[in-house]
């Protein structure tokens, strides 16, 4: 979603490890997308497959797709059309009920090819988990083609699960095929939903086409990556063009889009400038911002942004703005300015769930509605689905943002090995005291000739300056020499006591 005026640009960065993608509206970088070659796994694939073995005891069969483990396909996976028409998820249901579903043995045999979906990746000895009932995802929509019922994701709000029913029954016409609208769906218009049908169908089609053309252990159909995704998701009115520094996915990209999407696909360009593609707007500069709690404003006040496993937290602070005639016109300009921030922080870290933002207290009632008008504009030009409410009576804002996928910072990194994710390390002086503690107790429990401690620079500092008189004194009580060495490796709070 891009706001009337709006210039945006997408450009990216290709690489057979990755690939990253960033979305920039009039010069400033507002997403940033990665995803990673080994990290995208097999779920949502769709293989024509071979029956390798059949186990009747087990009620499974072991099918050949072409990976380097046959994968595994249990009866209750296998999609059967009954005088009822259930699918696999309601044969599970009734299987659980005492009622039995036919055979496997009665439904495939050794030899046979068959189309098969992945519904669970291989873990280590174990194959991928198949099923035979097949679904297609795309933005909005999933495609069910061997169903007719239009189902609703629960979490769409009650009161518009039949009006959105009724839009894509109308829509989908009679050619067949089931739906489920996903939550993405819950705002999309007519012709959104009619794009996402066209791509759904065409899509299928070309998957019989394969299935009737490719010899078994082929793949048919695959989710789409990223680079196709952004044809398909990130695509819009404003997008003036998209900017690929691959000749190789340029071509291939290309071919998809003219296939599925000609008007996303016409905007596509070859990037073929001999500066890095991310250096055009700094874009590599601005991922290393996007994973630090601090962000600076232009007017001298920041955001301090926390994540948490439960929520989002993001503290406004006027810093040395002190710009405005009196102290209300610089809380006011500042929280407008981080109000635009926020929204942006957003998106460009890709944070969801629950949201917390604690602006600055303004006295002004005015005040807190144009904050809250600006946050809100803002808001709306974001397209993840968002929602915010009105201060609190701590005058605290509350929000909530979608989770669609990682976070930046849960992609990119990794808890600090020398805090455990805490965000703080223990002082030398702390660690230095735990040492001294621990000496003590090993001195009553071993019989060592000395004890040598080995720990980071900073401690071993402190032992050997300031701490000097206490080490010297526990030497004497315990009736051993204490030596100290330095281990630049070891982190902070990591240290050894080494009984000699």
């Amino acid at each position: 979603m891009t706001m009337a005026g709006m210039q945006q640009d997408i450009l990216i960065n290709w690489a057979p490890q990755e690939t990253r993608v960033a979305v920039v509206e009039n010069g400033a970088v507002q997403e940033i997308h990665v995803e990673r070659t080994l990290e995208r796994g097999l779920v949502g694939n769709v293989y024509l497959g071979k029956v390798a073995r059949v186990l009747p005891g087990m009620q499974s069969a072991f099918i050949d797709i072409g990976l380097d483990r046959a994968a595994f396909l249990h009866v209750a996976d296998v999609w059967q059309r009954q005088e009822g028409g259930e699918t696999p998820a309601q044969l599970r249901q009734a299987n659980g009920n005492g009622q039995v579903p036919k055979p496997i043995e009665k439904q495939i045999f050794e030899g046979q090819a068959i189309m098969v979906q992945v519904i669970k990746d291989p873990i280590g000895t174990k194959g991928a988990r198949l099923s035979t009932q097949i679904s297609i995802a795309g933005r909005m929509l999933v495609f069910l083609p061997q169903d007719d019922h239009i189902g609703v994701s629960q979490k769409i709000a009650p009161d518009q699960r039949d009006s959105l029913r009724s839009r894509v029954q109308a829509l989908a016409g009679s050619a067949g095929g089931g739906f489920i609208l996903r939550t993405n769906a819950e705002d999309a218009t007519d012709a959104e939903l009619a794009d996402d049908i066209a791509y759904l169908r065409k899509a299928w089609a070309r998957t019989r086409e394969r299935a009737g053309k490719l010899p078994p252990a082929s793949l048919l159909h695959q989710d789409l990556d990223l680079l196709q995704r952004v044809l398909r998701d990130l695509v819009g009115e404003g997008t003036q063009a998209i900017r690929i520094d691959s000749n190789e996915q340029f071509h291939r990209l290309m071919t998809f889009g003219r296939e599925f999407m000609p008007a996303a696909a016409a905007r596509l360009q070859h990037y073929k400038g001999e500066r890095p593609i991310f250096d055009l707007y700094g874009i590599d500069d601005e991922i290393l911002r996007a994973l630090g709690r601090r962000v600076e404003l232009k007017s001298g006040g920041y955001l301090i942004v926390d994540q948490t496993e439960a929520l989002t937290t993001i503290d406004v602070n006027t810093g040395g703005f002190v710009g405005a005639r009196n102290f209300d016109d610089t809380i006011f300009k500042t929280n407008l300015e981080a109000a635009q921030a926020i929204a942006r922080q957003l998106r460009l870290r890709n944070l969801g769930g629950i949201v917390i933002v604690d602006f600055i207290d303004m006295s002004r009632e005015d005040h807190q509605e144009a904050v809250l008008a600006e946050l809100r504009r803002q808001l709306a030009r974001d397209r993840v689905k968002t929602s915010s409410g009105s201060f609190s009576q701590l005058g605290l804002v509350e929000m909530t943002r979608k989770r669609t996928r990682e976070s930046l910072a849960h992609l990119l990194c990794q808890p600090c090995p020398a805090c455990d994710g805490r965000g703080v390390v223990r002082t030398a002086r702390t660690v230095a005291y735990d040492i001294l503690r621990e000496i003590l107790r090993e001195a009553r429990q071993f019989n060592p000739r000395e004890f040598r401690v080995v720990a980071a620079p900073a401690v071993i500092e402190l032992l050997l300056d300031e701490e000097n008189q206490h080490l010297a004194g526990l030497s004497d009580f315990i009736g051993k020499p204490i030596s100290l060495q330095t281990e630049a490796a070891l982190g902070p709070e990591q240290y050894d006591i080494v009984l000699l």
